[in-house]
């Protein structure tokens, strides 16, 4: 048996690993380039502190105020929550202060990489910018929509658990809830109350009601009084079924005001709040990228939101209703459920333009959509 002496095996080759393909030039950002953002934005402390404290902190605070004082002098303090604190807090404050902060940090988020000189380090690594201007879209909605979510839930919470026993209407303690029929009846059990505390027009009866009335003031509903010298004094079937009258007349105020907000009233105001707070970012986002600055698009932000749109609401312009309609608060206002007050006041009044649904959400649209393409843009072009 011979052996073969200086003639080496063939050494396999072994498969190279596979390189990950390299997306630095795709338009569409990464779940890292969004955490990236993300992060960059929480770091910024003073921004994050102002954030909580308005979303947050306001309603907390306005709340706890009130628990106290009717904890410490609950027959002069009425309690904390309520239908008409929930009301006044969720149109009246978390809705316009929730755009602006959310303004705030959309223009912030779309002219920090230039402020702070880090938009040239970022182009050099070749990352698309159409990405770096989507990363912050949903890196920017991860901070304000929970924010938003935090200081609804606290309002809703207290709104709910610290609500009246019962219901208030024209000075009136009533039963809430009830269908007309059973108001009316409820009305029928407690006539001679009924009769001289509900407002009335045109139901001839002599009910002594007993003590001196004070002169209604501005606004309130006058009492139509017959002339009772020729009525002889109500019997009680008489009060009754005047009573059911009053009732029948009161209910269409009576069935607008509640002791707690619905279930779904609160579903559909926290939806209109996200979306608010989701308009406003995305417009400030995009107006922070075409200014380069902060503060400008901020100003500008509070102006559309303070000043443009309450006037652009409430003051109808012949044959520039159309345009009217194409600014994005008019829209909002629009979609905001029924049971609440308007957003910026009215007395009452429904000042809004005409507008159907679909038009509103379309003018939304427009506005997310030829923003985020306008701030893409200018990102994409921008000198370096």
């Amino acid at each position: 048996m011979t052996a073969t002496h200086g003639v080496e095996a063939p050494v396999p080759q072994l498969p190279e690993p596979a390189t990950p393909p390299d997306r630095r030039g795709s338009p569409i950002p990464t779940f890292a380039l969004i955490t990236t953002r993300f992060l960059e934005l929480r770091k910024r402390r003073g921004l994050m502190i102002t954030l909580f404290l308005v979303t947050v902190g306001i309603p907390t605070v306005f709340l706890s105020v009130r628990l106290v004082l009717h904890a410490a002098a609950p027959k002069t303090y009425g309690p904390a929550g309520g239908y008409d604190i929930y009301t006044a807090l969720t149109a009246g404050v978390l809705y316009t202060f929730g755009f602006i902060v959310a303004a705030a940090l959309g223009c912030t988020a779309g002219s920090v990489d230039l402020t702070e000189g880090m938009f040239r380090h970022l182009v050099v690594t070749g990352r698309s910018r159409v990405a770096l201007y989507l990363a912050r879209i949903p890196a920017g909605l991860a901070i304000i929509g929970p924010l938003v979510a935090i200081g609804f839930t606290v309002v809703c919470g207290v709104c709910v658990f610290a609500a009246p026993s019962s219901l208030n209407l024209n000075g009136m303690t009533v039963p809430s809830g009830l269908s007309q029929s059973s108001l009316e009846n409820w009305a029928a059990d407690h006539a001679q109350e009924v009769l001289c505390e509900l407002p009335y027009d045109n139901i001839n009866i002599n009910v002594s009601c007993g003590g001196a009335t004070a002169p209604p003031g501005p606004g309130t509903p006058v009492k139509i009084v017959p002339q009772r010298g020729n009525i002889p004094v109500a019997t009680a079937a008489q009060m009754q079924a005047a009573a059911r009258q009053v009732a029948q007349q009161n209910y269409s105020d009576y069935s607008h005001n509640f002791r707690i907000p619905s279930n779904s009233l609160m579903v559909k105001t926290g939806l209109w709040l996200e979306l608010e707070a989701a308009v406003g970012f995305l417009v400030g986002l995009a107006l922070g990228s075409l200014l380069g600055q902060r503060t400008a698009g901020v100003i500008l932000m509070i102006i559309l939101e303070v000043v443009l749109t309450p006037l652009v609401l409430r003051a109808k312009v012949p044959h520039l209703e159309n345009l009217q309609r194409a600014v994005v608060g008019v829209a909002t206002a629009h979609l905001e459920p029924g049971q609440l007050p308007l957003a910026f006041g009215g007395g009452g009044h429904d000042y809004r333009l005409t507008e159907s649904t679909t038009t509103a959400i379309i003018v939304i649209l427009a506005w997310i959509i030829g923003w985020t393409a306008l701030g893409a843009w200018r990102m994409a072009t921008r000198d370096a």
